[in-house]
């Protein structure tokens, strides 16, 4: 276990430890979730308790705001979420990192990668790149601060929220940067986040990256999904990190 973790703003963040096999400095795996998830989505604990499984310690955390981490769901912003990762690093010490990330949690990924050496190894999971397009595809019609994500009460729809989305507008031009081994999983039947994101940045991305597409699976690898992306995801982090 690495203590209690807190962000800049003094929020204690949620995470959950799975031991593995190996000694103390060896890599660790860091899991980031998706907008409206946490670190007890069914394909992120299954991913989890793979890896340990293989031997290799894993974390999955929830950014503050989410599951049960301090702080309002309506300031979650990828702004934010890249400077909570790096309380979850300071905590993990000097230890080499893989981080893998979910959807939103991708591009929170990629942009603290751009510029962290810390991640040695990169993960994106569905990875959300062109981060405009997403707001005005799922939430064109909800007003902000009034409305919800996909009538989620418990995930209002911030307007601070929609400006950092916008702001950033997409992280597709950070794939030049990413200088570290890179998985992305992309599932063909994703309607939350399109496959033509991961392709968009894989484009841009050096030979160091890779795309794999899991036919027939949606965005968060429900019914026969996950045991595919685990078997997948595992069996790269194994080679990289041996």
């Amino acid at each position: 276990m690495f203590g209690e973790v807190r962000n800049a703003q003094g929020e204690r963040l949620d995470y959950s430890f799975h031991e593995g096999s190996r000694n103390d400095g060896d890599p660790v795996v860091v899991i980031a979730h998706g907008v409206t998830g946490n670190k007890d989505r069914p394909f992120v604990v299954a991913l989890a308790k793979g890896l340990s499984a293989a031997g290799v310690v894993t974390v999955r955390m929830s950014f503050s705001g989410n599951g049960d981490s301090e702080g309002r769901f309506e300031d979650s912003t990828i702004s934010k979420e890249v400077e909570d990762l790096g309380a979850m690093f300071e905590a993990v010490g000097d230890r080499p990192i893989c981080l893998i990330g979910h959807s939103m949690g991708a591009a929170v990924g990629v942009t603290r990668a751009g510029h962290d050496d810390r991640v040695r190894w990169l993960g994106s999971l569905a990875g959300m790149v062109h981060t405009r397009k997403f707001v005005e595809r799922e939430f064109a019609d909800v007003t902000p601060d009034q409305g919800c994500m996909w009538d989620d009460v418990a995930c209002p729809l911030s307007s601070t929220y929609l400006d950092d989305m916008n702001a950033i507008d997409s992280v597709v031009e950070l794939g030049s940067q990413i200088a570290v081994p890179w998985l992305l999983v992309h599932g063909s039947e994703d309607d939350v986040v399109p496959l033509s994101d991961s392709r968009d940045i894989l484009a841009r991305a050096g030979s160091n990256a890779h795309l794999e597409v899991l036919e027939s699976i949606d965005h968060v690898f429900s019914d026969d999904g996950i045991a595919p992306m685990v078997n997948l995801v595992t069996a790269w982090v194994r080679e990289q990190v041996k």
